[in-house]
């Protein structure tokens, strides 16, 4: 990814870049991203983008497997999450939801992703030690909750599924505290002139509206501009 793609994805919201992927395909219907409402433990951090490091755990019951089969698993855990393209974003589905208990993003494993080169996490899980997570590490997550449970790692680097948006390992990613998406493959060359384009395209009725003395002879001058414009 170019770095004025990724500087400029960092800048604008999730929302914007929805719709900048449908100004890409030149049609509404994009349908890649979460639903329902997600909890972000920076709200007001900038936006997560990053190539996704995926897994899945659990944490109602203890682990069934032997001990050095789960502490192995772990250890592969970190070194997948510590391994991929860069800039990359810690996705971890939580197999116990809408029941998940297991706080898994608290302060000592974000700080310990964050060590190891990730900019943030997407989880449908659970978060705790609000106040205490590193800066520059946001976590978007399903829940907020003070227990770690029996949490432990299941599944690393396969296709997880966080509040209905699939996305496999390496995936592209943006997500802020309105959810998350996947930017399509080969949808980078064009994206950056599509945000641009609606930025642009934007200001033709929000200039407008916010100079005094707006109107409804204003608004449909602006809008008629507005609608030629994104055509």
């Amino acid at each position: 990814m170019q770095d004025s793609l990724l500087k400029l994805l960092q800048s604008v919201d999730t929302p914007t870049v929805c719709n900048a992927i449908e100004v890409v395909e030149g049609k509404r219907g994009f349908d890649r991203f979460t639903r329902g409402t997600m909890l972000s433990s920076h709200p007001d951090a900038g936006a997560l983008v990053g190539y996704a490091r995926t897994a899945r755990i659990a944490a109602l019951a203890p682990p069934t497997e032997a001990p050095e089969v789960i502490k192995a698993r772990r250890m592969d855990y970190y070194r997948h999450m510590a391994s991929g393209p860069r800039p990359a974003l810690a996705v971890v589905e939580d197999l116990d939801v809408p029941n998940a208990i297991g706080a898994y993003w608290g302060e000592i494993n974000t700080t310990v992703h964050k060590g190891l080169g990730l900019c943030g996490a997407l989880t449908n899980g659970v978060m705790r030690d609000l106040g205490d997570l590193p800066e520059g590490f946001p976590v978007i997550a399903g829940s907020i909750g003070p227990s770690h449970g029996f949490v432990h790692v299941r599944e690393i680097g396969t296709r997880v599924r966080i509040f209905g948006l699939e996305i496999d390992d390496n995936e592209l990613v943006h997500a802020d505290r309105h959810g998350a998406l996947v930017i399509p493959a080969g949808y980078e060359t064009e994206l950056e002139a599509a945000i641009h384009k609606l930025l642009d395209t934007e200001k033709i009725v929000l200039e407008a509206a916010r100079k005094p003395g707006f109107d409804f002879d204003a608004f449909e001058t602006a809008w008629t501009a507005f609608e030629k414009a994104r055509t």
